[in-house]
C-alpha cells in the first residue's frame, strides 16, 4: 500500500476520535452527530492495538493473581427493566461510578491506578472493539473485581433490525467471556438511545438496560475538569449511576477529574459500589 494511503487513514483515525467526542452523553431521544454511528476504523484498531501495555498491565498483577470467572446477574425485578438510578434501603449514601467505551489504552490504565488507590469499586461498559484491541486491560479490570457491562460492538446509534441488534450485543458478550470468562447481564445502549432496537432485544435476553441518574458531562469539548467534578457533586443523590468515560477519545480530563470526583462524594459520606452491588440494595 502506498504512503498516501496511510496518511489518508491516519486523517480518517483523528477524525473519528474527535466525533466520538460526545459518544455516550447524549440525551435520550435526540439526534445522534453525523459520523457516531461508524465503526472504528481499521487505521484507529491498529493504532490502538499498537500501544505498549502488556507489561504495564503485568506490572500492576501479582504473579500468582487467580482471575475468576464472574457473572453479573441482576435481581428479578430488574431484569428485562430500563434502570436509570435505585433507591437503597433507608436512604443509604451510596453511589455507583459508571466508565463507558474502553478498555482504552493509557487512559483506562490511569483510571484504574486512581480507583485503586482510592479502593473503589465501578462498573465498566465494554465496546466489542475495544475489548478485541485492548484485552490485557480488560483482563486486568476482572483480576481487580471491577464489575463489567455490554456496550455493544460498535457503538452504533442507528436503528437496527433484529439481526444487527442480536449480532451487536452478543458479539461482544461472547468476546468479554472468550477474553476474560464473564458472564454479564447488565447492558448499557450507546448514547443512551432506547428506541433503535438494543434496548428491546437485551430486555429480550433478560438483561438489566442500565441508564444514569447523573453524569459528568465529561464528553462536552469545552469544559475543563473541574466542570465534571462540579456536575457529580451537585448532582449527588443516594442510589445514583453516574456516567464518566475511559474511552472513545481524549479523556485525559476525565483522568485529571476523577480523583476530585472520589474525593469530593467521599467527603459527602457516600460510599462506592458496583452496579449489581447497587442493584441488590434496591427496595
Amino acid at each position: 500500500m502506498t504512503d498516501n494511503y496511510f496518511k489518508r487513514q491516519k486523517i480518517i483515525s483523528f477524525v473519528a476520535i474527535a466525533s466520538t467526542i460526545t459518544a455516550c452523553s447524549m440525551v435520550p431521544g435526540t439526534s445522534p452527530q453525523l459520523g457516531l454511528n461508524k465503526p472504528l476504523s481499521k487505521s484507529h484498531t491498529a493504532q490502538v492495538q499498537n500501544h505498549p501495555v502488556k507489561d504495564q498491565i503485568n506490572a500492576q498483577l501479582s504473579p500468582s493473581a487467580k482471575v475468576e470467572n464472574p457473572t453479573f446477574t441482576v435481581p428479578a425485578k430488574f431484569q428485562g427493566k430500563t434502570v436509570y438510578q435505585v433507591h437503597p434501603r433507608n436512604n443509604e449514601k451510596v453511589i455507583a461510578l459508571s466508565i463507558d467505551d474502553g478498555p482504552w489504552p493509557k487512559t483506562t490504565l490511569q483510571m484504574l491506578d486512581i480507583l485503586k488507590q482510592n479502593d473503589v469499586k465501578a462498573t465498566f461498559f465494554w465496546v466489542g472493539q475495544a475489548l478485541q484491541a485492548n484485552p490485557d486491560i480488560a483482563k486486568r479490570e476482572v483480576a481487580e473485581g471491577y464489575a463489567i457491562g455490554n456496550h455493544t460492538w460498535h457503538h452504533w446509534y442507528r436503528r437496527m433490525d433484529e439481526a444487527t441488534a442480536k449480532s451487536e450485543i452478543d458479539r461482544t458478550a461472547d468476546l468479554i467471556y472468550k477474553t476474560t470468562g464473564v458472564k454479564t447481564a447488565l447492558f448499557r445502549p450507546p448514547g443512551g438511545f432506547l428506541n433503535n432496537g438494543l434496548a428491546a432485544y437485551a430486555k429480550s435476553q433478560k438483561d438489566a438496560v442500565i441508564m444514569w441518574s447523573l453524569t459528568s458531562a465529561d464528553t462536552d469539548p469545552h469544559a475543563k475538569p473541574q466542570a465534571f467534578v462540579n456536575n457529580v457533586l451537585k448532582g449527588a443523590k443516594p442510589g445514583s449511576i453516574v456516567l464518566m468515560h475511559d474511552g472513545g477519545g481524549d479523556r485525559r480530563r476525565t483522568v485529571e477529574a476523577l480523583p476530585q470526583i472520589i474525593s469530593g462524594l467521599k467527603q459527602q459520606g457516600y460510599r462506592f459500589v458496583t452496579i449489581p452491588e447497587l442493584l441488590k440494595m434496591g427496595q
